[in-house]
């Protein structure tokens, strides 16, 4: 919205959703930005999204600068015109001497295998994670089942999300990752697995209590998830010790739920009731 100069993708329902990769001036526009990142922070990495294009790119049919590019380059598709541009952005992070995160559709894109870490988000696309593991790209597990902490933790809460089965992400299954049914039976014992992550997204988070209700106590869930092998889980030892932890969050005045005793905390309200 910004620099309308630069849209080229949309649709009725996401309107500006994309850059136009039809003109050069995008590239010059997103590397400058990217110098700029480059300039104001120290990080390894630089991360570039690619995913959901299709939800805003169905206007690129109409672009005649889009259809001039697939012209050009000898890209059949849209998927190639969107793996295109995936591969210029990479090149210019490249060339400032970044490396590439993306999320797990880039997977497909052809992006160097020696600078591109891949983030495997989607839960139900466990062939995504197979691909990046088969091709050697170093990846980061983060998928939305049970790592996205703004999906509601108990059945009983009416704000945030949940997955199309009514499916949640408790305490307990957070512990629990990465066993073999979120990875549909994959091996990830392999060094190209570098670590997982917890994401939270706060569209539907609009206060820090609010926040911090949907963080905790998954988070220390998450931090033994992380550093703990799946053979030495003990989830009634962990249990156990959270009595104590509860009892450091009251101490600090973090606002939390209270998964031994649901009824004691409240679900913090969110700005909309799930659907």
């Amino acid at each position: 919205k910004a620099y309308p100069e630069f849209s080229g993708g949309g649709s009725k329902q996401y309107p500006n959703f994309t850059f136009n990769p039809g003109k050069e001036g995008t590239y010059t526009f997103l590397t400058d930005i990217l110098k700029e990142i480059t300039a104001l922070f120290p990080s390894k990495y630089i991360h570039i999204g690619g995913d959901e294009v299709h939800f805003g790119n169905e206007q690129w049919n109409r672009l005649p600068e889009i259809g001039e590019l697939m012209k050009t380059e000898g890209l059949d598709d849209l998927v190639a015109v969107e793996h295109y541009f995936l591969n210029r952005m990479s090149d210019s992070i490249r060339t400032l001497g970044k490396t590439v995160m993306g999320w797990d559709e880039v997977v497909t894109a052809g992006l160097p295998v020696s600078n591109t870490v891949v983030m495997w988000w989607r839960q139900e696309r466990p062939e995504q994670l197979e691909k990046a593991i088969s091709k050697g790209y170093e990846i980061i597990m983060c998928p939305r089942l049970p790592l996205y902490l703004d999906f509601v933790q108990h059945p009983s809460h009416q704000y945030g999300r949940k997955w199309s089965k009514g499916e949640y992400a408790p305490i307990e299954k957070v512990y629990h990752f990465p066993g073999t049914d979120y990875t549909s039976g994959i091996s990830v014992a392999t060094p190209l697995i570098k670590g997982i992550q917890g994401n939270i997204w706060t569209e539907r988070i609009h206060t820090p209590q609010r926040l911090q209700f949907m963080v905790y106590p998954r988070l220390s869930a998450l931090a033994e998830a992380a550093w703990t092998q799946d053979h030495s889980k003990n989830y009634e030892n962990f249990n156990l010790r959270m009595d104590k932890m509860l009892e450091i969050y009251k101490k600090y005045g973090i606002v939390f739920f209270n998964y031994k005793d649901p009824e004691s905390s409240p679900e913090v309200a969110g700005p909309e009731k799930r659907k």
